[in-house]
């Protein structure tokens, strides 16, 4: 966590803009709470929420965005596989579009997850229809508006493109650098990948249809007389 924190911090020391960073510890037991200390003890711009008992990804994501102040919103994994020196591209795209997402072109993945991840995003793509390749690519940018399409559950991660377009914002992916992890272990199974993302697949489909239905509607002008009416009371 360390490495990562000093390698952003130089990155957005470079953009003349001001920023803020939301670090988000989901409940760790290691030592990450207390890096995460040490970093913002001598960084003004960064501060921490801190889960007290791990409720997973999605939660932590949902609790760090809610928290947010800036217009534009940009996410980043602390395992260091993510490039902070991605974020400038991220944060001029989103000058044109309003939800943005890394591609990880070149992947530095075992096989088994990389062939359960192209599953899963192929199996998403069919029901969502969000025309993005690589969702689980932590690295994400938005718009502030953006952040009320977003419902908080356990693959938050997977949905967000689809929920964005659902509420008619409008959505690019870009090519980023993807790392071997430096830190943390990997904890994707099976069951992470397939059964919950399955689960909540269902219910995002659901509600993104429902939320993108339109209904014609049309203004009716008040008669005169009932206008005039209220302005004499």
């Amino acid at each position: 966590m360390g490495p990562v924190l000093t390698e952003l911090r130089s990155v957005l020391d470079r953009d003349p803009r001001a920023y803020e960073v939301v670090l988000v510890n989901d409940g760790s037991t290691d030592k990450t709470l207390d890096q995460m200390k040490g970093v913002v003890s001598t960084w003004p711009a960064a501060r921490i929420i801190n889960h007290l008992q791990n409720a997973g990804q999605g939660a932590a994501l949902f609790a760090g965005i809610k928290r947010t102040l800036g217009k534009n919103v940009v996410l980043l994994d602390g395992d260091g596989q993510n490039d902070p020196g991605d974020i400038p591209e991220a944060l001029r795209l989103l000058d044109r579009y309003d939800f943005v997402v890394g591609h990880r072109v070149h992947r530095h993945d075992d096989l088994k997850r990389r062939l359960m991840s192209q599953f899963a995003n192929y199996v998403r793509r069919i029901f969502t229809d969000d025309g993005v390749s690589d969702t689980g690519c932590g690295l994400k940018g938005f718009h502030r508006e953006v952040i009320d399409a977003f419902i908080p559950m356990q693959t938050l991660y997977s949905f967000m493109p689809a929920l964005a377009k659902a509420a008619g914002f409008s959505i690019a992916e870009f090519p980023v650098n993807h790392r071997p992890r430096r830190s943390g272990v990997a904890k994707y199974n099976l069951r992470v990948f397939l059964w919950r993302p399955a689960v909540d697949l269902l219910g995002v489909c659901w509600f993104s249809r429902r939320r993108s239905r339109r209904v014609a509607a049309e203004e009716v002008a008040a008669k005169r007389e009932w206008r005039e009416v209220i302005s004499n009371q």
